[in-house]
Formats: C-alpha cells, sequence, structure tokens
C-alpha cells in the first residue's frame, strides 16, 4: 500500500476523520487521494458507491476546493474512479469487456536464445493454393516460400511454426528476415523491422497427430493458434502463417480492476 502522511483526529462526539498532516513533505492532495485509496481498498468505499461531495472531503480535511479536485483528479487519472455530471465521483467497478491480454508470455517462452533454439524443419517453394493466394493477395498457383520450423526451449518442442512468405527470385529471404518473422524481432522494440504492421489471432484448438508429434505430446492435447498476417510498408501481404502453441507450455493472464496494493 503506498503510504501517506496523516493523522487522526477525533471529535467531541467520537467520531474519528482522517485529517491532513500539514507539516508533511507530501502535498496534501496525495494524502487525501491515499487517504481514499485506501479505504476503497478496505472497502469502505464499494465498486459502484458514491465518494463524499467535494464539500464533504472540503470539511473532514479542512482543505481548499481545488486541493480536493487535485486529489479527485489523481484517483481518475488512476481509473480508481469515475466522475458523473451532476451525481458525483465513483468508485470504478471491474471492467471485465475491458480485459486485456500481452502476448509477454508467448515471447517468455523463446527470447532466451541461450536455452532457446529454431529448428527448420522444411523450406521450399510451391504453388499458392486458394486459401494462401487470397491471404497474400495474390493469384492461384503463383510461387510462395513455404517455411516450417520448431522452437525448443531447452531441448522441449513448444511451438510449431508455420508460414508462407511472397516468394521474390531476385530478392532471396535472409536469415534476418527469418527471424523477425518468428516476431522475436518485432518484440525487441529498439530493433530495425521491414514490417509495418501485422494482424494476430489467437484460438484454442486441439492438436492433430502430425502437429502432436512435431511437440513431442498426444493427439488431441490442448493448444493455442496463433495466426499472424504481416504487411510491408506498401500495405503488401507479405507473410501469413501459424504458431501452434502446446497449451501446457503457453499461459495469458492479465488483471481486471485496479491494484490498490501499490
Amino acid at each position: 500500500m503506498t503510504t501517506h502522511a496523516s493523522h487522526l483526529r477525533t471529535d467531541i462526539s467520537g467520531n474519528t476523520e482522517d485529517v491532513v498532516n500539514r507539516r508533511s513533505h507530501e502535498p496534501a492532495y496525495e494524502q487525501i487521494c491515499n487517504l481514499l485509496r485506501e479505504k476503497i481498498s478496505k472497502g469502505i468505499y464499494l465498486p459502484g458507491s458514491r465518494l463524499p461531495s467535494e464539500s464533504e472531503l472540503r470539511r473532514i480535511h479542512k482543505v481548499s476546493p481545488m486541493t480536493v479536485r487535485r486529489a479527485i483528479q489523481l484517483l481518475l487519472d488512476q481509473g480508481i474512479v469515475t466522475t458523473v455530471q451532476g451525481s458525483g465521483t465513483f468508485v470504478k467497478a471491474p471492467d471485465l469487456g475491458g480485459a486485456t491480454f500481452s502476448l509477454n508470455e508467448f515471447y517468455d517462452i523463446f527470447k532466451d536464445q541461450d536455452r532457446a533454439k529454431v529448428k527448420l524443419l522444411e523450406a521450399r517453394t510451391l504453388k499458392a493454393d486458394a486459401d494462401t493466394a487470397a491471404r497474400l493477395q495474390l493469384s492461384e498457383g503463383q510461387r510462395v516460400l513455404l517455411l516450417r520450423r520448431l522452437l525448443l526451449k531447452d531441448g522441449d518442442p513448444v511451438i510449431f511454426h508455420k508460414e508462407y512468405l511472397i516468394y521474390d527470385p531476385f530478392r532471396p529471404v535472409i536469415e534476418t528476415e527469418l527471424e523477425v518473422t518468428t516476431l522475436y524481432g518485432l518484440f525487441e522494440r529498439n530493433g530495425q523491422t521491414c514490417l509495418k504492421r501485422g494482424n494476430l489471432t489467437l484460438e484454442a484448438m486441439v492438436l492433430n497427430p502430425e502437429e502432436a508429434g512435431l511437440l513431442n505430446t498426444m493427439p488431441l492435447q490442448p493448444a493455442f493458434r496463433i495466426e499472424h498476417l504481416f504487411y510491408d510498408f506498401d500495405e503488401t501481404p507479405i507473410s501469413w502463417g501459424q504458431f501452434i502453441c502446446r497449451g501446457d507450455k503457453l499461459r495469458f493472464k492479465t488483471m481486471v480492476g485496479f491494484d490498490l496494493s501499490r
């Protein structure tokens, strides 16, 4: 819990109120913000409930209207409360619809390059079928480059990657491009990439016998499929493929609501 410098005052009726510590180096508005955070954390103000009005907070803490407004604004900036015109300030309820998941868990599988290795299973050109041609905005039968790879961590296969790239006989695919298409380059924010953007789709699935064999597990085991479609700076698709990830090796987690322990 964020510490704050305040003390308690007991009035003649025996009620205890939080009072701003005037001798603290912490600004009064931060003290008030932290006192309200503490009460929200303890469930004194529940999600959806209204906080004391600005006039009530001014009376309780013996501060100016500007100080109260700054305290409320700090809670707003932290995403803990919301204001309703003419009604007051309310504690936010957890928003399940706004939950988002990052790919950090996916990246963590192979970012340790001392323990994670890429094993190339296949690299060849072939004629694009109807589905591949549609994804890459090609004519059916145009040549594409097929790559099939395994990502291993400590020698254990955890991700199978199958990818189709635009084939250009006058521009050979080089190793740096192969690394970018494994997503590693996209995670390294300080690196350069030939990609402008990408669309990623995450789906739950079960492994077929071929995928299970490559990933050293049993068929019908749960897995995640991350389908990707990458574009260059001309808005032309250059790569389409799928990462098949063992379900026992990949987890996605996030937090809803707000963490008041900090």
